[in-house]
C-alpha cells in the first residue's frame, strides 16, 4: 500500500527540485499540505501531489498554444 502522504523531502526527490523550492510551493499554497506536530512538519497528500503535477502540464500546454499563436 502506498503511503498517502509524503514528506516535504520525497515531494523534492519526485519533483526534482530544492528543499526550499518545495518549501515555497507549500508555504504559498500552490501545493496544498497539511501541517503535523509542533515544529513545522509539513505533508503533501499523495494525491494532491498528482493534482499539481496535472495542473503543471496543462499551463504548460496552454503556455505553448499561446507561444504558438504569436
Amino acid at each position: 500500500m502506498a503511503a498517502r502522504f509524503l514528506l516535504l523531502a520525497d515531494v523534492q526527490k519526485i519533483l526534482n527540485i530544492s528543499s526550499a523550492q518545495a518549501y515555497a510551493l507549500v508555504r504559498t499554497g500552490e501545493l496544498p499540505a497539511i501541517q503535523v506536530g509542533g515544529r513545522s512538519q509539513w505533508r503533501v497528500e499523495a494525491t494532491e501531489l498528482e493534482g499539481y503535477i496535472q495542473r503543471q502540464y496543462e499551463a504548460t500546454r496552454a503556455k505553448i498554444e499561446k507561444d504558438q499563436q504569436s
